[in-house]
């Protein structure tokens, strides 16, 4: 059960908010009573989330905002917009942005996998520099950065080399930034999500469904409000970082 009172005092950016995982995550930090802003590509899906949300008890207000991950500026000027309407930077980002185009690797083009690498990898790149550089430049000493990665990018998976790539490149990225940021106070890390229905998931053949879900011990998809209901057989490491990667 959501707390709350426990997020009153953060402002949190949530990318790829509109939907999916994205919306899911931002209605779980508006519940337990934080700012947030729903970034997405998408502004009429984020305006959608927006509506979804509970107001937030610090009397701040929810936003969203327009913006695309792989572009240098576009994020610079999300960051520049929070600053000015809140007079601060999020002190909790969840990089949820992110894309399939899936194909065999015998057939996929250069493009589509350049273009799924951009937006998970890179986009999650540019987010969380942004965010880190803002923190560290107004002299927090508090901040968390959450990317949501995949299983598929430990494990591998038919049809997505490119989005295996990016996953697999997003914990990397994950694990250098902890090291590099923990002495600024800010924690980093990757979440792996499974099979979790969302609209990326619609796209997937019902056969292809119905054997990932055959794969599964809890025999069904996860879903994007699932809180500790769909985590099972993990080992969650809580050591500081210490002998992480």
């Amino acid at each position: 059960m959501a707390a709350p009172t426990r997020l009153m005092s953060r402002l949190t950016l949530v990318t790829g908010g509109g939907s999916g995982i994205g919306r899911a995550v931002c209605q779980r930090f508006a519940s337990e009573g934080a700012s947030v802003v729903v970034a997405d590509i998408n502004e009429e899906s984020a305006n959608e989330t927006l509506g979804s949300l509970q107001r937030d008890l610090r009397g701040q207000g929810h936003m969203t905002a327009v913006v695309d991950v792989t572009s240098k500026e576009s994020v610079t000027k999300l960051i520049t917009s929070i600053q000015s309407r809140y007079f601060q930077p999020p002190s909790v980002c969840v990089n949820a942005a992110g894309i399939t185009q899936d194909d065999f690797l015998l057939n996929m083009s250069e493009e589509q996998f350049d273009t799924v690498v951009r937006v998970n990898l890179k986009g999650s790149f540019l987010v969380t520099q942004a965010v880190a550089q803002a923190l560290v430049s107004c002299g927090s000493n508090k901040g968390s950065i959450i990317t949501v990665g995949s299983i598929v990018g430990k494990v591998g998976n038919l049809g997505q080399v490119n989005y295996a790539s990016s996953k697999a490149g997003v914990q990397g990225l994950s694990r250098t930034a902890a090291k590099e940021l923990s002495r600024f106070g800010i924690r980093c890390n990757c979440v792996l999500p499974g099979f979790i229905t969302t609209p990326m998931t619609d796209k997937v053949p019902e056969k292809v469904l119905t054997k990932m879900q055959s794969l599964v011990p809890m025999g069904r998809m996860g879903r994007p409000a699932d809180d500790s209901g769909y985590v099972t057989g993990a080992s969650i490491e809580v050591t500081g970082g210490l002998f992480m990667g």
